[in-house]
């Protein structure tokens, strides 16, 4: 007689899964056409009708340590083809929700991002801080909206020194302290599974693995594009991903020049006129500026219409797709806001604006590691530890 395997299903798990965006996953009844017709999956051992198995049985140990769920760019077609609209795409989307929410501490952050009604506890923690360091200088200054003769210059309410560089500095350690913890606990879960390998691959070290990723996927996006078809919302989905992508980049690498001219220039004074403040519209690093600015709009019209289009049978926005698009539209209307009413010389609305302004960076950066934006880095490791097991073989 054969021995019997016992499986203890966490129905707890089903139902959260299903909470946060995997509710018809009861629908499967694993005719794999979800694993054919994807245009990513492995030949050998694919997804995703495994994890849609391992979900109704409710196998919360196998799925949460699952590095497929990360090699998904979530194209939808799985869902589209599915003869009964069990929605895989949908299913491994709230697996990775379920990641960023628990991935690393603290935990609590991770529930406020999974649920609009915690949205008002996101936006208030910088918006005190900020209202304080406004009121603070106010009375220092004795106006709520000061003007440098006769101009609105941002940094006499909010000086850089102690005020922006520090918060955001220890905001960036944090940060980076998270997602150190959260690559760590997720390469320990990869290292910990069975590993599906490619007979004859050449398997290269970590790190070229890293840098071939980065360099054959996240800088040209080419995973975007193969994956899908070539309909209007998947080009859409290339074309906003990657813009938006660039854009941030622009805007990284502006914020950057400032911070080093600033502080560099303590110490070497060349260097501070090239990040002094407010810039000429002329200066490169400004044109740099408004190119990354326009580049987030771009983007950000493609994605936000993609969305709005999208049919609700096939594939469900969720609360994190939305939360992120907000707050990343809310950073480049504010951002330009703030420049167009500087120029106009307009204090009351410029300072509001500039206030508004730091409070969507913060929540955007702050809390990167628990949002759908952290994909940006817990997936590029997932891609280079599947390049360097094997799972996943080099030009995959």
């Amino acid at each position: 007689m054969a021995n019997a395997v016992r499986i203890q299903p966490d129905l707890e798990f089903v139902k959260e899964l299903q909470a946060v965006g995997g509710e018809s996953l009861k629908k499967c009844y694993q005719c794999a056409t979800c694993s054919v017709v994807c245009p990513l999956s492995p030949s050998s051992n694919p997804y995703p009708r495994k994890e849609m198995i391992w979900a109704q049985w409710g196998l919360k140990d196998k799925l949460v340590d699952d590095i497929d769920i990360w090699l998904c760019h979530n194209c939808g077609q799985c869902s589209e083809m599915c003869p009964r609209g069990a929605k895989p795409a949908d299913l491994l989307a709230a697996l990775r929700n379920m990641a960023y929410k628990r991935l690393v501490p603290p935990t609590a952050i991770g529930t406020w991002m999974s649920s609009a009604k915690y949205l008002p506890i996101l936006f208030a923690i910088p918006a005190i801080i900020y209202l304080i360091i406004w009121a603070i200088r106010a009375g220092q200054l004795g106006t709520w909206f000061p003007l440098v003769d006769g101009q609105v210059i941002y940094g006499a309410l909010f000086p850089g020194d102690y005020t922006i560089d520090p918060i955001f500095g220890l905001v960036a350690i944090g940060v980076a302290v998270s997602f150190y913890l959260g690559i760590r606990k997720l390469i320990a879960a990869f290292d910990a599974q069975p590993k599906t390998l490619v007979i004859g691959y050449k398997k290269p070290g970590f790190i070229q693995a890293l840098i071939d990723t980065v360099k054959d996927e996240v800088a040209t996006h080419r995973k975007w594009k193969e994956c899908g078809e070539d309909k209007p919302s998947d080009q859409q989905k290339f074309k906003g991903h990657l813009m938006l992508f660039y854009g941030f980049v622009a805007l990284f690498i502006v914020t950057s020049i400032v911070a080093v001219a600033h502080w560099g220039g303590k110490l070497i004074p060349f260097l501070a006129p090239i990040g002094h403040t407010p810039m000429p519209l002329w200066s490169p690093v400004k044109i740099l500026a408004n190119v990354g600015a326009v580049l987030l709009v771009v983007g950000l019209v493609f994605l936000t219409k993609r969305r709005m289009s999208l049919d609700q049978n096939e594939q469900v926005s969720s609360y994190y797709d939305w939360y992120l698009l907000g707050v990343i539209w809310g950073v480049g209307l504010t951002g330009i806001g703030a420049q167009l009413l500087r120029l106009a010389n307009i204090p009351a609305l410029a300072y509001f604006v500039y206030y508004l302004h730091l409070i969507t960076v913060f929540m955007l950066i702050a809390y990167l590691p628990w949002s759908k934006l952290g994909h940006l880095v817990y997936r590029t490791v997932a891609l280079a530890y599947a390049r360097h097991t094997g799972r996943l073989p080099l030009g995959k």
